[in-house]
C-alpha cells in the first residue's frame, strides 16, 4: 500500500545511501548538503506519522518501516561520524569517550528491535513513550549538529551542542531502553 505516508518513509530509507555517500570522504560543503538532506530526512519522519494519522491511512507497512527507518538512518549517521574526519584534518567527528554514547544508542536499538520482534508474536505492544520522544529529538539534533560541524570545525560550539544532546540522547536511551526491556521481560519464561 503505497500511500503517501509510506513513500515518505520509504524516501528516508532511499536517502541513507545518499547520507553515507557524502560522509565516507567529504569535502568542506559535503557537509553543508549532508545537513540539509538529513534535514529533509528528519522532516519526512514527522510528517509521514502526522499525515497517516491525520489521513487515516496508518498501514501495518507504515508501522513496519518508520521504526526501520529512523534505526536505520541514526545506525548509518552514526557509524560515518566515528568515520569521517573535520573538514580541517584527520580527526573524527565522533572520537574518544564520544564514542560511548554513540555505541550505547547503537546497542539500544537492537535490543528494543529484537524485543519488538520477540513480542509481537505474543500480541504485546511497546508502545513509544514520551521520554523515547524526547531521546528521539536529542538524537537528531545532535546528529545534526555533529554532522554541520564536520564542515565548520572552527566553530567549535557546534561540536559541543551535539556532543551534549549526543550524550542526554544516551541517558535517556539507557532509561527508555531500561523500560522497553522491564516489559519483555514480563513475558520471558
Amino acid at each position: 500500500m503505497l500511500t503517501l505516508p509510506n513513500l515518505l518513509t520509504l524516501s528516508r530509507i532511499l536517502a541513507v545511501p545518499i547520507l553515507v555517500f557524502l560522509l565516507w570522504k567529504p569535502a568542506p560543503y559535503d557537509y553543508l548538503i549532508t545537513f540539509v538532506l538529513y534535514c529533509i530526512v528528519g522532516i519526512t519522519d514527522y510528517f509521514d506519522g502526522y499525515l497517516a494519522r491525520a489521513q487515516g491511512l496508518t498501514s501495518r507497512l507504515g508501522q513496519f518501516l518508520d521504526p526501520i527507518a529512523d534505526k536505520i538512518m541514526v545506525a548509518a549517521v552514526l557509524v560515518m561520524l566515528m568515520a569521517s574526519r573535520k573538514a580541517d584534518g584527520d580527526v573524527p567527528i565522533i572520537e574518544n569517550w564520544a564514542v560511548i554514547p554513540a555505541i550505547v544508542i547503537l546497542l539500544r536499538e537492537i535490543i528494543v528491535s529484537g524485543l519488538r520482534e520477540f513480542l509481537a508474536p505474543l500480541n504485546v505492544s511497546v508502545p513509544v513513550s514520551k521520554l523515547a520522544k524526547w531521546k528521539t529529538t536529542f538524537q537528531l539534533v545532535a546528529l545534526g549538529a555533529l554532522i554541520l560541524s564536520g564542515g565548520f570545525p572552527h566553530e567549535a560550539w557546534m561540536h559541543q551542542v551535539g556532543l551534549a544532546s549526543l550524550w542526554a540522547a544516551a541517558a535517556l536511551t539507557l532509561i527508555t531502553g531500561y523500560d522497553y526491556l522491564r516489559i519483555g521481560l514480563k513475558h520471558m519464561d
